[in-house]
C-alpha cells in the first residue's frame, strides 16, 4: 500500500494500492478512451471503478471531492482524475492522470479541426449535416441553461441576478464587471443589506453605461458568412484560454460566453456558425465538452493556437487540484465564500443565456432548422439517458443528410 501521508494527503478512508506511474497513466488514458456521454457518464465511470470496485476512497470522501469540483471552475471529471492520480502518486501522478484522461479527446479534436479547415463545408452533404447539427447544439445550450439554473437558483434573488446578467451580456457589458457584481450583490443580499445591493447595482449600471459609451462596439454581425477579424496572436490565445479556464463555473457550458466573446464578438476570427460546429464536435468526442476550446484555438492559430488554447483552459483545473485542493476545500466551507460563488454562478448562467440568443438566431433560420431545434429540445427534456446529447447530435446529422438525399432543401 502506498502510504497516503507520503503525499501530504493522509485521510483515514484513503486506501490506494501501489501503482507504477506507467500503469497509472494507462489507467486514466483508458478512462479517456471510454469517456463518451458527457460529465455524468464520465464521473459515474470513475466512481464505479475507483470507489465501488477497487475502494480507493470511501463514497463519502468521493462525494466531498466531487462537491468541491462542482463549485470550482473546470471540468469536474478531469479534476477528479487529477485528484485521484495525486492521491496515488503525488503531483507527478496527478499530472499524468490528468494528461491521460484528456489526451484521447485532444488528439481527436485536433484531427477533426484539421479536417474541418482542410475540407470546410464545400460538400453539400457536409453542409447539410452541420446545418441541422447546429440547430441541435442550440437546443443543447438552451437545455443546459435550464439545467444549470435549476441547481444554481436556490433563491429568487439569484434568478433576478441571472436575468440582469443576461441583459448585461446582450448589451455588451464587460463580463468581468458582471461577474464581480453578481458575487458581491449576493453577499449583500444574504447579509440583509438590500439598500447596499441596490446601490451597488446602480453604481455598476452607471459604470457599464460609461464603458459602453467610451469603448467601441464589439458586436459581430450575426449573418457573417466568413470571419471578419485578423488572426489572434499565440499569446492572446493563451490568455483567452486561461481566462476561460478560470471562469468555467458549473460545467463546460459556462465556457461558451467567454470563448464566444473572444473568438466571435471581439476577435472576429470565427463566425457563430463555426463556433456552433466546434461545440457539436466537442459534444460527440470522448472528452470533457470544454475540449471544443481546442477547435476555437485551431481556427484562430492553427496547431500552435490549438495547443496553447487547450493548455490555458486546462491549466487552472490542473493547478487548483495539484496545488490548492485542501486549502480550497477549507475556504469553501466559509459561508461568505460560498455565497459569493453562488452569486457568481447565477451571473454566469445569465451570461450563457445572453450568449445563447445570438447563437440561436444564427443556428435556427428556416423551417427545417426550427423543426430540428424543437425536436432536439423535446428529446433532451424527455430523455434521462446519459448518451442522450450524443444521440440527439447524431440523429440531427442523419436528419440533415436524409433531407438532402431526398432533395427537400
Amino acid at each position: 500500500m502506498n502510504p497516503p501521508a507520503a503525499h501530504g494527503l493522509a485521510e483515514p478512508d484513503v486506501r490506494i494500492p501501489a501503482e507504477p506511474l506507467p500503469r497509472l497513466f494507462w489507467r486514466f488514458l483508458r478512462f479517456g478512451l471510454l469517456a463518451w456521454g458527457g460529465p455524468i457518464a464520465q464521473i459515474a465511470m470513475i466512481r464505479q471503478e475507483l470507489v465501488e470496485e477497487e475502494k480507493w476512497v470511501s463514497p463519502a470522501h468521493f462525494n466531498r471531492a466531487l462537491a468541491l469540483y462542482q463549485i470550482l471552475p473546470g471540468p469536474e471529471a478531469h479534476e477528479l482524475c487529477v485528484y485521484f492520480g495525486m492521491l496515488a502518486r503525488g503531483r507527478v501522478g496527478g499530472l499524468l492522470a490528468g494528461l491521460g484522461f484528456m489526451l484521447p479527446g485532444l488528439l481527436l479534436m485536433l484531427l477533426c479541426s484539421w479536417l474541418y479547415v482542410r475540407m470546410g463545408l464545400d460538400s453539400p452533404w457536409v453542409r447539410a449535416a452541420f446545418t441541422t447539427v447546429q440547430a441541435a447544439v442550440a437546443a443543447l445550450i438552451v437545455r443546459a441553461v435550464h439545467r444549470i439554473g435549476s441547481h444554481a437558483f436556490t433563491h429568487p434573488a439569484l434568478l433576478a441576478l441571472a436575468l440582469l446578467a443576461a441583459v448585461a451580456q446582450l448589451l455588451g457589458v464587460p463580463f468581468a464587471l458582471t461577474l464581480v457584481w453578481g458575487g458581491l450583490t449576493a453577499m449583500l443580499l444574504h447579509a440583509g443589506s438590500r439598500a447596499a445591493a441596490l446601490g451597488l447595482t446602480a453604481a455598476c449600471a452607471t459604470a457599464a453605461g460609461l464603458l459602453l459609451a467610451l469603448l467601441p462596439s464589439e458586436s459581430a454581425p450575426l449573418a457573417a458568412a466568413a470571419p471578419t477579424g485578423t488572426p489572434p496572436s499565440t499569446l492572446s490565445l493563451l490568455g483567452s484560454g486561461l481566462r476561460t479556464g478560470l471562469l468555467t463555473f458549473g460545467g463546460a457550458y459556462t465556457a461558451i460566453p467567454f470563448l464566444q466573446h473572444d473568438a466571435v464578438a471581439r476577435g472576429g476570427w470565427m463566425t457563430d456558425a463555426q463556433f456552433l460546429d466546434g461545440l457539436a464536435l466537442g459534444g460527440v468526442l470522448p472528452s470533457p465538452l470544454i475540449i471544443f476550446g481546442t477547435f476555437v484555438g485551431y481556427l484562430g492559430g492553427g496547431l500552435p493556437g490549438a495547443l496553447v488554447m487547450t493548455a490555458g483552459i486546462f491549466a487552472p483545473a490542473f493547478g487548483m487540484t495539484l496545488l490548492a485542493h485542501h486549502p480550497l476545500e477549507r475556504l469553501l466551507h466559509h459561508p461568505r465564500a460560498r455565497v459569493f460563488l453562488e452569486g457568481l454562478t447565477a451571473a454566469v448562467v445569465g451570461l450563457i443565456a445572453g450568449t445563447a440568443l445570438p447563437l440561436l438566431r444564427a443556428a435556427v433560420d428556416d423551417v427545417l432548422t426550427g423543426l430540428v431545434f424543437a425536436a432536439a429540445l423535446a428529446a433532451l427534456y424527455l430523455s434521462k439517458a446519459r448518451l442522450a446529447p450524443m444521440a440527439v447530435l447524431a440523429l440531427a446529422a442523419l436528419g440533415g443528410l436524409g433531407v438532402h438525399a431526398l432533395g427537400w432543401v
